[in-house]
């Protein structure tokens, strides 16, 4: 535990230091759960962003992207079900005066006794080498079976509480199992209550003729009111889908973890409308189109897993976790639900208009069923930025800091260093600069000694380093250095174009999908 939490404060250094992420209103003191994304972060963020864009409404002839407002009308959220059910169930300690959310003390034991059966499985695979059998071992071997019914009872005696909301029995479980105040080890808990999440606000002149708004709780809603104008403007036939990128405001009762739990966030969703009856079909295909976009990004296989829900919101048939092994443990990234046709006949309902679909083929008309993808792009950016940092030993002794993100999300795609400013090599590497600019984010610095600079361009993640010395000034040629083999091969100066564009182009993601 205590190797994860420096490995955290390790990824909230780096991530200040080297201008990615920021405490917002610092010189204020700050605000809780609230961040903003520096020079680099905002660089980073808006790499993400393209490439869940590309990916989704680019590559996919039938979705189409939008950009609906954050505000809106307050009805909506009322046939949404986000005024009567949009809560978490809130636990304070009487000792400690801390709140948690009871449903995250539940899921942290449950996670820990995953952690205990991992541990006996790597240690049988260690003792049996390569004839272990893994899926006989975790369906004989007591105590793995003992951790993970443990788990599974718990889980499912929540869901039924959270459903039922027989919140006197979350508080029950939480006590048999004897759960404490990770911090202080109380275990002195007040009652389990809900809490609305979803930030008031007016819209108006004045106090007495304003209306009462809320601070939209997630960025689908925005989807499914322009459903219909989207279907006909777009002349597309079902099954189609609907993008967003946009924020959305939750008034966390536990934000935490630097920017994996934060009050102010982005979401990346799609929306896919279909026939009813076929949805489970399309929900099973998107849980793995949407796994294989995660793993083109190169962060590995084992630090992804599938977590099915067993307490499935209002709204939803079926639902499914893409979780990712961040720092402090496997925790959702990505969720996937069948979310029926909840949205748009409560939509229908509330407003009056109809938002039915005409099935050419079967003849009839419909209100269409949905399969959403729904991803947290602060998450993502965690994700990719925890899993890239790392500290390596090299051959001679010496150690660097290296942030090895997929080269086509890097914020600088390569940095232009010429050896020194004087005998016209200034000259020559702005001019470098300046062609190649049109194409790729770029730096020039020529301030410290050349290795300082590799080492700085290694944390901040650039894939070349690009030096210029007096040969160049002779033969129109330079060094490029790889920041992950940390390989130097001397080019000419008309190809760098091309061997970076290999490198960082949006299609080395894509075409692994």
């Amino acid at each position: 535990m205590a190797k994860q939490e420096d490995v955290f404060k390790k990824v909230v250094s780096h991530a200040k230091e080297y201008g990615f992420i920021f405490p917002s209103s610092e010189i204020y003191d700050g605000l809780s759960a609230i961040y903003d994304y520096g020079q680099n972060g905002a660089e980073l963020k808006n790499n993400i962003k393209q490439y869940w864009w590309k990916a989704m409404v680019q590559m996919n002839e039938n979705i189409v992207g939008i950009d609906s407002a954050i505000f809106m009308h307050p009805t909506i959220w009322k046939a949404s079900g986000h005024v009567d059910a949009f809560n978490d169930p809130l636990i304070d300690n009487k000792d400690s005066k801390k709140r948690f959310r009871a449903d995250v003390l539940l899921e942290d034991y449950c996670a820990k006794l995953e952690d205990k059966a991992q541990k006996e499985i790597e240690k049988a695979a260690k003792r049996f080498g390569e004839s272990f059998n893994e899926d006989e071992f975790v369906t004989t071997n007591a105590r793995v079976v003992e951790y993970r019914e443990k788990q599974k009872t718990i889980l499912e005696r929540m869901a039924k509480s959270l459903t039922d909301n027989n919140l006197a029995d979350v508080k029950a479980l939480i006590e048999e199992l004897e759960i404490a105040d990770p911090d202080t080890g109380s275990k002195n808990w007040t009652e389990v209550r809900q809490f609305n999440l979803m930030f008031g606000t007016k819209l108006g002149a004045t106090s007495e003729s304003a209306t009462d708004l809320y601070l939209r709780p997630e960025t689908a809603q925005g989807i499914f009111v322009n459903y219909l104008n989207v279907q006909k403007t777009s002349r597309h036939k079902l099954p189609f889908g609907i993008a967003q990128i946009g924020k959305a405001f939750r008034n966390e009762i536990v934000a935490r973890q630097f920017i994996f739990r934060m009050r102010e966030f982005e979401q990346m969703e799609m929306q896919y409308f279909v026939p009813p009856g076929t949805e489970l079909s399309f929900y099973e295909e998107w849980k793995q189109k949407r796994l294989n976009w995660h793993l083109a990004l190169g962060l590995g296989k084992e630090n992804y897993k599938f977590h099915d829900h067993e307490k499935l919101a209002h709204y939803a048939n079926a639902a499914s976790d893409i979780e990712f092994k961040f720092p402090f443990g496997f925790k959702e990234l990505e969720g996937i639900h069948s979310r029926t046709d909840f949205d748009l006949s409560a939509h229908e309902k509330h407003s009056g208009k109809k938002l039915q679909y005409f099935d050419n083929e079967r003849n009839e008309s419909y209100v269409p069923y949905v399969v959403e993808t729904s991803v947290g792009l602060d998450r993502l950016f965690l994700a990719i930025f925890s899993n890239s940092l790392k500290d390596e030993v090299l051959e001679d002794g010496s150690e660097r800091t290296v942030l090895s993100l997929p080269p086509a999300l890097a914020p600088v795609k390569a940095a232009i260093l010429p050896l020194m400013k004087k005998d016209g090599l200034g000259e020559y590497a702005e001019k470098i600069f300046d062609d190649l600019k049109f194409d790729f984010n770029l730096i020039y610095e020529e301030k410290d000694s050349i290795g300082k600079r590799y080492r700085r361009n290694d944390a901040l993640g650039t894939p070349f380093c690009i030096t210029i010395d007096h040969d160049s000034l002779i033969d129109n040629t330079v060094t490029i250095r790889d920041r992950d083999t940390m390989k130097q091969e001397r080019v000419a100066v008309a190809d760098l174009r091309r061997i970076i564009d290999e490198k960082v182009n949006f299609r080395t993601l894509l075409s692994k999908i």
